[in-house]
């Protein structure tokens, strides 16, 4: 094999290499590549995500919100019941204070 054999050769090997290697790109290339249908489908469930995540936020407040008229009621049912023990326990003390105003009375 002289020189000329040997550059003509490493040509056409070196050619048939850069056919395949495109032939590889392009067939990746076609393989790989996003149809208009996908990207429909890929919008759509991003504009359903983002309403999920819309809903979601909406739900959190709304709990949070829920939660705190819950507590603010629960606070002000303690009072209440705090107030009513309170006013229950004077009133127990004046019956013992009337039971034994009866007694002494009863007794003289």
């Amino acid at each position: 094999m002289n020189r000329t054999e040997f550059i003509a050769t490493t040509a056409v090997v070196l050619f048939i290499a850069f056919i395949l290697g495109w032939f590889a790109s392009w067939l990746v290339h076609r393989l790989t590549r996003v149809t208009q249908s996908d990207m429909g489908e890929l919008d759509k469930m991003a504009q359903e995500l983002h309403e999920a995540e819309e809903t979601r936020d909406q739900a959190i407040t709304y709990m949070q919100q829920r939660e705190a008229e819950l507590s603010g009621q629960l606070a002000q049912s303690d009072a209440e019941l705090r107030a009513a023990m309170e006013g229950l326990r004077e009133a127990r003390g004046e019956i013992e204070e009337l039971r034994d105003y009866i007694d002494r009375q009863r007794a003289s």
